[in-house]
């Protein structure tokens, strides 16, 4: 045996393993073992670990609190870079209290389930918290149709916004099966717009660029998924439910964090 005990070579294989699983820092460091030791090692560490199956759980949990203040880090400074993009911009379509004390920034798709299944949340979200102002931020992460009704409801902003906009946007968002140009057209006459207006606004270069700013917002917060929050400087991403969303609105009314 290359070591003088079992213990050591477990320390090594310790050292091997942090080698194998964190940055590189030297990409020769692994060369000071031999062939026959770095087989040993490694059937030292698959023993330990059948042995200690623990191990691995109690990393993965350590792994993923790692990650979370990593991505909450990312998040706080992303949002405090692009404040007034998110939570400012004139592009996006602002619902509630237009004057609210606090302001909620959705995510969403019209094609997303879960935006559909989360609209419930955000309504009763805005008759419950009187401070609460929404902005509605167009997300169209699947496919071109999403991208189409959302460029429809971007150019339904140019006539109608506050409780006229968010009727649009419940109806819309409530349809069922896929949603596009189509039914987003189909809404908006529904809701009495200028239709001929609604065609000449759709070419507005304004609306290209608005999408496109949202879409890079939404990179680089690193969002996954529709729906997803902004409140604070914190980001969420999945449809939470109404009491978590809640907990929030009402711990930044009350002490200005997400958290009390």
């Amino acid at each position: 045996m290359f070591l003088q005990s079992r213990k050591a070579i477990l320390a090594a294989c310790l050292s091997l393993t942090a080698f194998l699983f964190a940055p590189i820092a030297s990409p020769a460091s692994a060369e000071t073992f031999s062939a026959a030791q770095k087989t040993e090692i490694e059937s030292i560490i698959h023993s330990y670990l059948v042995d200690h199956p623990e191990v691995l759980r109690e990393a993965a949990v350590a792994l993923e609190k790692k990650q979370a203040l990593e991505e909450g880090e990312l998040h706080r400074r992303v949002i405090e870079q692009n404040r007034d993009a998110l939570f400012n911009s004139t592009f996006p379509g602002v619902v509630g209290n237009a004057k609210g004390k606090i302001t909620l920034v959705e995510f969403f798709d019209y094609n997303c389930g879960y935006c559909k299944k989360a609209l419930g949340d955000l309504v009763n979200l805005i008759k419950s918290e009187r401070e609460l102002r929404v902005v509605l931020m167009d997300f169209p992460v699947l496919g071109p149709d999403s991208v189409e009704a959302a460029q429809v409801a971007s150019a339904a902003r140019k006539q109608i916004s506050g409780d006229k906009f968010f009727e649009f946007h419940q109806k819309l968002l409530s349809t069922r099966g896929h949603v596009g140009r189509e039914q987003a057209l189909a809404v908006a006459k529904d809701q009495g717009l200028d239709m001929d207006r609604l065609q000449k606004d759709l070419k507005d270069p304004s609306i290209r660029a608005g999408l496109e700013q949202t879409m890079k917002l939404a990179d680089a917060l690193n969002l996954t998924g529709t729906p997803s929050y902004v409140i604070g400087d914190e980001a969420i991403v999945g449809a939470v439910g109404f009491d978590q969303l809640q907990t929030r609105v009402e711990a930044l009314a009350k002490c200005g964090k997400n958290a009390c």
